[in-house]
Formats: structure tokens, C-alpha cells, sequence
């Protein structure tokens, strides 16, 4: 009898080998958060090298394969590598403490969500070493995706990566709906929970309901590539315009997703600095539910040049302009909030203003696109890269930092410098604002979005030297950001419980929170718990005491690892099996076995290192 010796399962591990089999939800946020800091940094490389090559007139820095590359993978990048995990790099870490929980609902699977997103970020990147990054436009649109147009293997591995990540996704998804549904502290009412917590279950139902769209477009896209079916192909009689429609039903949705995050941050960080109750909290809370709503019967705007007829048109113009107004309530709730208030400028705050204001010219430009006239004069044009990214960095990046400001010190225990932060406030609004404002007027002159270069005689060229200008002052901004986090980890200042005199739970627990959170689940007696009726900060109250041995948290890991290992390595095996049909099939057979083996083993895996032991005495 031939027996498998398997490592020993990690009862408390430390080192590397901690960090990779842990299931606690603050070092899962942690991983998330450095981890979309790495590809942010990735992203931006492929932005200033594309910005390189549009600053002068018929330049050829590089070339138009490898500019449409850069194109296809910062958008991806920055949507599914940055402000999504960064955005589940926050849900991770504050969610339990929120809601006054020891963990989410179920940590291995929490542990597996992030497996599947890094797996499938650097299978997605792999194909930058493999001479065939995808190019096909982040959007990929058919029939630019199919073998005729896109013959190499670039878009097989955005297919494959992006397949990985969603399932990722959407597993996190399910487990924050049911951690908020099923563990919040006693007393914790849904309309108590702090407007993140809110924003993270919207968020969570928007994921599990678009997540499924784009998967089904993809692996649609997946059989006529590898297996020569014809769901996008002109040719065999099909409409490519069903990608675009799968797609933006999709895609809608997700830019909710990723803008709902920095609202709900913003939302907590506003009464702390204001030092008042957050105006109208059950009116952004019902806006949030709107916007979600609404935001699924909107995406044919992106369409319309491509003959939907005019009822179609007319019904998704008034759409999109009523999704304008749960967005307007709450930013008049968070102008009301800011007025009369005892405002404290610090680095949190200035974030948070910024948001507001550049996320209100992103708004404005996006309810130009309900008006059809307009929406066709500008579609394609750099109008449109002008808008999104005033609502998608704009919006989400500032709401994002600001968070990272806020809740650095309850991660890390340190505070940030507040110096090094204005620095990287300010450069950062002015870089900003001197990269994508003038795009509005590169839109007008009639740039297109996707152009590699353009002749002298157009006119562009001064625009665009400005443009590219701009973005090296981003980039300078978000350097003194990492080095302001790198050298306040170190020596940062000593945060304490509670630096801000901040209003939520997560506030009322050390910092950095021990791994079981709360010794006591605490009892929430209203909306802000840690402030009197006039917003100054009372002290928790004294709890009993409780041995912290008795305490049994999940202990972890390493089979959640192993099944998004075997997940990938399947995908990745799809490759192999274009070129060499029996190693691909042995390949796929292998990681198929390990993935049904592992999942049997985290199935009866005990949840703690106390039951095991108990499981051993009784047997």
C-alpha cells in the first residue's frame, strides 16, 4: 500500500507560510490591499508608457501591437487587479469589525476568493512573457476577439485569467451577503450598520447578479475560439452586437460596483471630520439600492450609434438620466452633511472632498450621454476616456484613499503622515485634473479613443503634451503615497484605539485588532456607538473578562490555496490543448483530480485546531 505523505495541517503558523495558509479576514484584506497596490503601480507603467507614446505628433516609441496590448491591459488591470480588490481589501478587514463579528461567515472560502483573484491576475499576465498579450480592447468586442482578427493566444489568456477572477468574485460575493445578513452584533439592526457595511451588501447582490452575464459571454467567446463555434461570428449569420449587449449588461453594473465602495467610505469618514451625524442616512442608504437597481437598465447607452431603433434609444436615454438623481441625493446629503459642521482638514477629509467633487464632474459629463445628439457626437471620442475616468479615478481611486488614510491606523496600528499626505493630496488633484480635463476638449476636436498615433496637421498635439505631462504628476503623487505607507509602517507614530474620535464599532477594539476581534461580541445600541447625542466620543464600556484561550477561531489552511491552484491550472491547460491535445487532456485531468481531492479534505478539514484535537482523542 502506497500512502501520500501530506504537510502537516498549520495550527498557528508564522512567517510566510502564516500568511499564505491564513483564513482571517484582516490578513486577507491585507493580502488584497498590497496586492492591488502591486498592480497599481503595473497599470500605471502601461499608462505613462501609452501617454509616452501619444505626447508628440506620428511618434513610434512603440509599436501599435504593443500599444493596443498596453490599451487592453491597463483597463483590465485597473478594473479587475486595482479597484476591486482594493475595494475587497477594505470589505475584508472592516466588515467583521463593523458588525461587531469574529470573522466572516465562512473564512476558507474568503481564503479561496482571494486565491482565485491572484491566480487569475498573473495566469492573465503570464502572456506578456509569452509575446501574445491580449489586444483586443478591454471591452473586447466581437468580432475583433475572433481567430480571423486576434490569431495568437492573447485574448485565450484574458478569457481564461478573467474566468478565474470572476469565480473569485463571485464567491466573495455569497459570503459577505450572508456574513452581514447572519452576524451582525446583537442590537445591530440593518438600519444601524455603518453606510459601508451597507454599500458592501448592495455591492455583493451586484456582483452575484451581473457576475454571471459577463461569464456567459465569455465562455461563449471561449467555444468559438477553442472549439469553432460561431456565437459572434458574422460569417456563420450571428450578431457580434450580442457581445456588446452581454457585455455592457455586464458592464454597467460593474462600474457601480466599483464606485459603491468609495461612497460608502466616504460616508463614514464624513461625520468623523465633521463632527456630526451623517445627513439623511436612510436616504443614501435607499439611493445606494437605486443606483444598484436602475444601474442594470441603463447599459445600451453605450450603444447608442449602433441602430438599436428609437424606441430603444428613447427608453435608455430617460434611464440613464434617472439614474442621475439617487447619485444627486447623495451628494446633496453629503453637502448638507458638511455644512454646519466642525470640518478638521486632515488627509481623510481632503480625499473625501476631492472625491466629491471630481465624481461630480464625472456625473455631470455621464448625463451629457443620455442626451442621444450629444452621446453620438461623442462616442469613441476621448469625451468618453474623460469621463470615466473622472468618475472611475476620479471617484473611486480618491473615495479609495481616502479609506486607506482613515483606516491605516486601525490596520497597522501607526499613523500616516499627515505632511507626506497633503503633498500627495494636492499633487494628486492637480495631476489629475491636468490629464483628463483637457481630454474632454481632445473628445470635441474629434480624437478618437483608441487611436496609436495622429499626424501633426490635427490639432492635438499641444492637448496631449499637457495630457501626458499630467499624468508623470500622478505618477509622482502616488510615489510619495507608497513611500508614505512604507516609511509609516516603520515609524509612523503609535495610532491608538481610536485616533480619529471616530463614531463606529471598529473603533471601540485595539489597533491593530487582535485575530479574534472582539473578546465580548458587543451590544449596539445605535447608529454610532461610540458617540453621545452631541458627537463627542464616550469611552466603550468596561467589559467582563474573558481568557482569550477560550476563544476558538478557524485555524488555517493551506486546501483553499490548493483548489484555486487546481482551478487555474486547468484554465491554464486549455492553452496547452491547442497545441498538444493529449498533454493539455493529461494536464486538465490532474488538476481536475486535485481539485475534486482538495475540496473533499477542506470539506472535512475541522474548523479549529481544538476539534481536531478532540476528533483525535475519541477516535
Amino acid at each position: 500500500m502506497v500512502s501520500i505523505a501530506l504537510p502537516k495541517r498549520p495550527v498557528s503558523p508564522t512567517g510566510v507560510w502564516g500568511w499564505i495558509t491564513t483564513v482571517d479576514h484582516k490578513r486577507i484584506g491585507v493580502l488584497y490591499g498590497v496586492s492591488a497596490l502591486v498592480f497599481f503601480v503595473l497599470a500605471g507603467i502601461e499608462a505613462l508608457v501609452m501617454r509616452m507614446q501619444l505626447a508628440e505628433a506620428d511618434s513610434d516609441l512603440i509599436s501599435t501591437d504593443a500599444y493596443n496590448a498596453l490599451f487592453t491591459m491597463h483597463g483590465t488591470t485597473m478594473i479587475f487587479m486595482v479597484i476591486m480588490p482594493l475595494g475587497a481589501a477594505f470589505f475584508n478587514f472592516l466588515i467583521p469589525l463593523m458588525i461587531g463579528a469574529r470573522d466572516v461567515a465562512f473564512p476558507r472560502l474568503n481564503a479561496f476568493s482571494y486565491w482565485l483573484f491572484i491566480f487569475g491576475a498573473i495566469l492573465m499576465n503570464i502572456s506578456f512573457f509569452n509575446s501574445s498579450a491580449p489586444d483586443a480592447g478591454w471591452f473586447a468586442y466581437a468580432p475583433l476577439t475572433s481567430n480571423a482578427f486576434s490569431g495568437s493566444s492573447g485574448v485565450d489568456y484574458w478569457i481564461l485569467g478573467l474566468q478565474v477572477l470572476g469565480i473569485g468574485t463571485l464567491s466573495a460575493g455569497f459570503n459577505f451577503v450572508i456574513t452581514i445578513i447572519n452576524l451582525r452584533a446583537p442590537g445591530m439592526t440593518l438600519m444601524r450598520m455603518p453606510i459601508f457595511a451597507w454599500m458592501t451588501l448592495i455591492i455583493s447582490f451586484l456582483i452575484i447578479f451581473a457576475f454571471p452575464v459577463i461569464t456567459v459571454a465569455i465562455t461563449l467567446l471561449l467555444f468559438d475560439r477553442f472549439f469553432g463555434t460561431n456565437f459572434y461570428s458574422t460569417a456563420a449569420g450571428a450578431d457580434p452586437l450580442l457581445w456588446q449587449h452581454l457585455f455592457w449588461v455586464f458592464g454597467h453594473p460593474e462600474v457601480y460596483i466599483l464606485i459603491l465602495p468609495a461612497m460608502g467610505i466616504i460616508s463614514d469618514i464624513l461625520p468623523t471630520f465633521t463632527r456630526k451625524p451623517l445627513f439623511g442616512y436612510t436616504t443614501i442608504v435607499l439611493a445606494g439600492a437605486v443606483i444598484a437597481f436602475l444601474g442594470f437598465g441603463v447599459w445600451a447607452h453605450h450603444m447608442f450609434t449602433v441602430g438599436l431603433g428609437g424606441w430603444a434609444i428613447s427608453a435608455f436615454a430617460v434611464s440613464t438620466m434617472g439614474i442621475a438623481v439617487p447619485t444627486g441625493v447623495k451628494i446633496f446629503n453629503w453637502l448638507a452633511t458638511l455644512y454646519g459642521g466642525s470640518i478638521t482638514f486632515k488627509t481623510p477629509m481632503l480625499f473625501t472632498i476631492g472625491f466629491i467633487s471630481m465624481f461630480l464632474l464625472g456625473g455631470l459629463s455621464g448625463v451629457m450621454h443620455a442626451i442621444v445628439p450629444v452621446d453620438t457626437q461623442q462616442s469613441d471620442t476621448y469625451f468618453i476616456v474623460a469621463h470615466f475616468h473622472y468618475v472611475l479615478f476620479g471617484g473611486s481611486v480618491f473615495g479609495l484613499t481616502a479609506g486607506l488614510y482613515y483606516w491605516f491606523p486601525k490596520i497597522t496600528g501607526r499613523m500616516m503622515s499627515e505632511t507626506l499626505g497633503k503633498v500627495h493630496f494636492w499633487l494628486m488633484l492637480i495631476g489629475f485634473n491636468l490629464t483628463f480635463f483637457p481630454m474632454h476638449f481632445l473628445g470635441v476636436l474629434g480624437m478618437p479613443r483608441r487611436i496609436y498615433t495622429y499626424s501633426g496637421d490635427q490639432g492635438w498635439e499641444g492637448i496631449n503634451q499637457l495630457v501626458s505631462a499630467g499624468s508623470f504628476v500622478v505618477a509622482l503623487a502616488v510615489l510619495i503615497m507608497l513611500l508614505n505607507i512604507l516609511r509609516s509602517m516603520r515609524a509612523g507614530q503609535p495610532a491608538g484605539q481610536n485616533p480619529w474620535g471616530a463614531p463606529t464599532l471598529e473603533w471601540s477594539i485595539p489597533s491593530p485588532p487582535p485575530h479574534y476581534n472582539f473578546a465580548v461580541v458587543p451590544t449596539v445600541r445605535s447608529l454610532y456607538p461610540l458617540w453621545n447625542e452631541d458627537g463627542e466620543t464616550v469611552n466603550p464600556p468596561d467589559l467582563p473578562y474573558v481568557d482569550e484561550s477560550s476563544i476558538h477561531m478557524p485555524s488555517p489552511s493551506y486546501w483553499p490555496l490548493v483548489v484555486a491552484a487546481a482551478i487555474t491550472i486547468a484554465a491554464g491547460a486549455l492553452l496547452i490543448w491547442q497545441w498538444h491535445s493529449w498533454t493539455g487532456y493529461l494536464v486538465i485531468s490532474l488538476s481536475g483530480f486535485l481539485g475534486i481531492y482538495s475540496i473533499y479534505r477542506w470539506v472535512f478539514e475541522p474548523i479549529t485546531a481544538t476539534e481536531s484535537i478532540e476528533a483525535g482523542v475519541h477516535h
